[in-house]
């Protein structure tokens, strides 16, 4: 189906974007990459006034190191993530997670922020964001602030970025040295995941000392798994630790039920997946 018929805006500064968001108020909507937005619009499920496209704001692309961080412009598509040295060395778990998205087309075209802002549980960046404890810079008229990643996510489809404001970074603290995996369980290829774990890990002589896990698809937005990661501390890398560690995995979680799977068996599943993430992770 063809869009309904709308105004297009195409800002070149954040001010010039905040200012077109403001004057259009309810009525316009701003895209990114477009991944989303344009096919909800050619189904007019979605059909704002005016577009605001952020896609000449060259502030908003980049990848920077800031010493014990790196800052990810929001308009940093997904192969420019792949293809950033510091992400691989700093970021592992990022880069393992960004490589499972999609295919190459969309990867060139779908960005970091439009996918975080956007907040789709089944949204495979939200559970790297947490994991990897990411801090968001959200620009407004008053000037910009920040929110981490683990208040950042309010439910389906809502974040932490009021009326007029827009997502502008991500900051992840590195983990330098930490090995990670990302177990994407998935019907067919390129699929929405079912259910997904990230997780990064800190071992050391085959102990784990630090472990840090997320779920994507197991609620109405991203979680983060907090007892399997105080269960995991001080733990052996051992096939039997770790699914002891992970057994309770699931516990606290509302996954979603669909044509792909009922809650209980995503509560079935997320267990296993985890230990598998948790392993691999350790032995990388």
């Amino acid at each position: 189906m063809i869009p309904a018929a709308f105004d297009y805006k195409a800002p070149t500064t954040v001010e010039e974007a905040l200012s077109a968001m403001a004057e259009a108020g309810d009525d316009g909507k701003v895209i990114a990459g477009g991944q989303s937005l344009l096919p909800v619009m050619r189904m007019r499920m979605n059909a704002p006034e005016v577009l605001i496209d952020l896609g000449k704001v060259s502030s908003l692309r980049g990848i920077s190191d800031e010493g014990d961080s790196i800052r990810i412009g929001a308009m940093t598509t997904y192969q420019s993530v792949l293809d950033d040295a510091s992400v691989k060395e700093h970021l592992v778990l990022l880069h393992k997670v960004v490589e499972t998205i999609a295919d190459p087309q969309i990867r060139h075209r779908g960005t970091l922020g439009g996918s975080v802002a956007h907040a789709d549980p089944a949204g495979d960046v939200g559970a790297a964001t947490l994991a990897l404890e990411a801090t968001m810079v959200i620009a407004g008229s008053g000037g910009e602030r920040e929110v981490p990643a683990s208040e950042f996510f309010k439910g389906l489809f809502d974040t932490a970025v009021d009326e007029g404001e827009l997502l502008v970074a991500l900051r992840f603290p590195k983990h330098t040295g930490w090995g990670a995996h990302y177990e994407k369980f998935v019907r067919v290829a390129h699929q929405w995941a079912i259910v997904a774990v990230a997780a990064t890990v800190k071992a050391d002589g085959g102990t784990i000392s630090e472990a840090r896990v997320a779920f994507t698809n197991m609620g109405d937005r991203p979680l983060r798994a907090t007892s399997v990661e105080q269960a995991l501390a001080g733990a052996s890398a051992t096939e039997d630790a770790v699914r002891q560690a992970c057994a309770s995995a699931a516990d606290g979680t509302s996954p979603p039920s669909d044509l792909n799977g009922d809650a209980d068996y995503r509560r079935s599943i997320a267990p296993v997946l985890t230990r598998r993430a948790v392993l691999a992770a350790a032995e990388a």
